[in-house]
């Protein structure tokens, strides 16, 4: 039998009664069970799941653990700490129930903070990707883990040498967050370049954070088509679900700001429409199981 479908970036969200959201939050997030993503993974044979940890939680993972000890073998985690603080108990607590990855942000604003898809700022020199990325490389080594890392392509771009010495697994989320960048431009070309390191890994997951239109379901053609020239092999696939509200709509963090109305399945049927047949296992059977440790199938 062969191994199960992987959505490789989805986020579960808990009633904010029992599972604070942090006060510098830029909107309320509503609810989203593991029993909803389960249903609409369903519908497209995706059975597996990478629950990243979102912002608005902070480093408090309960909620992540908690969805990981139901999904047992289906699930994986990446957590968001505070490496100064975390203890060794904490992470093997964290590996034994699934955790996988240490996560970055870069890109999701908080309280206080600008950030437009066309203003892309070097969020990496302001808020120090370098000394970030240090420090949960330690321990990402230590614990047989990866670091993942959502920030702007120039970000990425800047910090390309950096990321590319790495002497763990690198997981670069949605794209690259390319904004208006193209394969080719000088960003563009960074990237792909650091794409071809052996440790280098991308999520082709939401396409709608990449594109003008907020509820895009198809990915690029030109970025989908650089990117598994070069790193076929090290890509994964994730439905973002349950589909963040695009930056603008996140302006009071007391109101709830409904999620993008996208269809889990269109976004699965456009991705497998958009991606070679030959590649379509590889990318959500195979490479996954590989990068977070999915036991083989029976």
């Amino acid at each position: 039998m062969s191994a199960m479908r992987c959505d490789s970036h989805v986020h579960v969200v808990g009633p904010i009664e029992r599972y604070p959201q942090l006060p510098t939050r830029t909107y309320l997030a509503a609810p989203a069970s593991l029993a909803d993503l389960r249903r609409h993974g369903a519908t497209r044979d995706v059975s597996r799941f990478v629950i990243v940890q979102p912002s608005f939680y902070g480093t408090d993972n309960t909620l992540l653990l908690e969805t990981l000890d139901v999904l047992g073998a289906d699930g994986r985690g990446v957590a968001v700490i505070d490496p100064a603080a975390i203890t060794r108990a904490d992470l093997a607590d964290c590996a034994a129930r699934g955790v996988r990855g240490l996560r970055i942000n870069l890109y999701s604003v908080l309280g206080g903070q600008e950030r437009s898809l066309g203003q892309e700022r070097s969020l990496g020199q302001e808020r120090g990707l370098a000394p970030l990325f240090a420090a949960l490389e330690d321990i990402a080594r230590a614990m047989n883990w990866h670091v993942e890392v959502i920030a702007p392509i120039r970000t990425l771009a800047q910090h390309a040498e950096r990321l590319a010495g790495a002497g763990v697994p690198v997981v670069i989320d949605h794209y690259g967050v390319y904004g208006s960048a193209t394969p080719d431009s000088g960003d563009g070309r960074a990237l792909l370049h650091l794409l071809r390191a052996p440790h280098v890994w991308m999520k082709l997951s939401a396409p709608y954070r990449v594109s003008d239109d907020p509820m895009q379901t198809r990915p690029d053609k030109s970025w989908l088509a650089a990117i598994l020239d070069v790193a076929a092999q090290r890509c994964v696939w994730g439905s973002d679900w349950p589909h963040t509200p695009p930056h603008e709509m996140q302006k009071d963090g007391g109101v709830v700001a409904p999620y993008r109305g996208l269809s889990y399945a269109r976004l699965v049927d456009d991705f497998l429409a958009a991606v070679p047949a030959a590649l379509s296992d590889q990318i959500l059977r195979a490479n996954p199981a590989r990068l977070y440790g999915f036991p083989r199938a029976a």
